[in-house]
């Protein structure tokens, strides 16, 4: 499957051995694909070395020749059976948490300069794997996430699509109704199978979305596997914001209330489990900014945070019917908008998802003020303009699933920081249109923000 990330890699190998490549992310969501995908395509020769199921023999070899690079390579050319050649091969250090050591020699490795090096490896276990070695300054990090809404219609076969969707975007013009509509199905599809390749490909070769809901499935259970076996003492807490988010989202604040899961709990108490999961790239977090203005992340509120799952197809699995199979019918529903049902947590955390997959931190502002209902806001999200200036950096975003809504937070947001703020944006599930200084966005154009 195509994906954007490939172009990132062809850009580092311009640089011509410089520096090692990382690539990390979640679990399953098709790094080891893309990275052979690149080698083949763009070297002589490669080897992959997938430390999760190579043997000892051959992790040994960097302990043992770590000063002696010529040996290590003789070996590891005769074992695999690939020829070398000078600065036209690919080293793959597959799952390389399970070889620290081979990490560390990454700084020895580059500076020798005969091969090219890209280590691959799940977020929570490199991150834990590291307290006997020397992190290396060679070492360049990318993160993958999930398939966005057009890598799934490539996926899908349609190439096109998005760039008529990216010049409607550009040039703040409607897509008419006829286009909307095909759009929109597409993005139906998309909410419902999310954007993990294992997913996209089961839905591609069956067309049924239960089929595909059986890989979802499978996938959660890995991840409540991965949870027991490496979160150590704080699996139980890790597991039980897991399986809360679903609950969290459905409130009209959508706010991780830590005393739905114990009345005595406190932030404190459960911060290295957020953190945990974050690392884990299983979960987004949005921080509670206390002022919408430059440096977003210089002003929150630790202790008010939202959490976002990683994948909206596997989120709506949690939603319906966790211990059995969703049925085709429930699906086919929502697709064609026969089913009732909130809306609002699918939206917000796919907008969450495209705003995380393009680079974005997440933040939104909460503000209470028992005394004053003036100054009493819930903002969803706030991110900053690509190009600053002297006023107007923020641009506030209000996600809207029904088809009606209201705009006092936004109202009132307008009117007491009226220079911090540039044209707000209310995401809908309608075509584009500009109204009364308000930006109205269909949900399928977050990502090109």
């Amino acid at each position: 499957m195509k994906r954007k990330i490939y172009d990132k890699l062809v850009e580092w190998k311009k640089q011509n051995g410089k520096t090692a490549l990382l690539v990390e992310g979640a679990r399953r969501v098709g790094k080891s694909y893309i990275v052979e995908e690149f080698a083949k395509k763009n070297y002589k020769s490669y080897i992959l070395i997938d430390f999760a199921f190579t043997p000892d023999e051959i992790k040994n070899l960097f302990y043992e020749y770590g000063n002696n690079l010529d040996m290590l390579f003789m070996y590891l050319q005769e074992f695999y059976h690939v020829t070398l050649y000078e600065r036209d091969t690919l080293f793959i250090f597959d799952e390389v948490q399970f070889c620290p050591r081979a990490r560390s020699l990454i700084k020895h490795l580059v500076a020798d300069g005969r091969y090219d090096y890209v280590e691959t490896g799940s977020l929570i276990s490199i991150h834990k794997n590291v307290k006997d070695i020397l992190i290396p300054s060679e070492e360049r990090k990318i993160t993958m996430h999930p398939m966005d809404f057009e890598e799934f219609l490539w996926a899908m076969g349609n190439d096109t699509l998005m760039d008529f969707v990216r010049n409607c975007f550009n040039a703040k013009k409607p897509l008419m109704d006829i286009m909307h509509r095909r759009v929109m199905d597409y993005y139906k599809q998309y909410l419902i199978v999310g954007g993990m390749p294992q997913v996209v490909l089961e839905y591609l070769q069956s067309k049924s979305f239960s089929e595909a809901d059986k890989i979802k499935r499978d996938l959660l259970n890995l991840y409540r596997d991965v949870i027991r076996k490496h979160a150590d003492e704080i699996n139980l807490k890790v597991e039980q914001i897991f399986d809360t988010i679903p609950s969290q989202l459905q409130k009209h604040e959508k706010k991780f209330n830590l005393s739905s899961m114990d009345e005595n709990a406190r932030f404190r108490n459960y911060e290295g489990a957020f953190y945990w999961l974050n690392d884990a790239g299983l979960i987004n977090i949005a921080y509670n900014t206390t002022e919408p203005n430059i440096g977003l992340g210089q002003r929150i509120d630790d202790n008010s945070l939202k959490c976002y799952f990683f994948d909206t197809g596997l989120l709506l699995s949690l939603v319906f019917n966790e211990r059995e199979l969703a049925k085709e019918e429930i699906y086919k529903k929502i697709l064609f908008d026969k089913l009732s049902f909130n809306e609002g947590i699918i939206f917000e955390n796919v907008v969450a998802q495209s705003l995380v997959s393009t680079g974005k931190k997440l933040y939104f502002f909460s503000k209470y003020n028992h005394e004053t209902s003036n100054d009493t806001m819930e903002i969803d999200f706030l991110i900053t303009k690509d190009s600053i200036t002297n006023k107007h950096n923020i641009i506030p975003i209000e996600v809207k699933s029904g088809e009606r809504y209201t705009y006092s937070s936004l109202n009132k947001l307008k009117n007491k920081y009226q220079d911090y703020l540039d044209k707000a944006i209310i995401v809908h599930n309608k075509d584009l249109k500009i109204e009364n200084d308000i930006l109205y966005l269909p949900i399928y154009m977050v990502s090109l923000l």
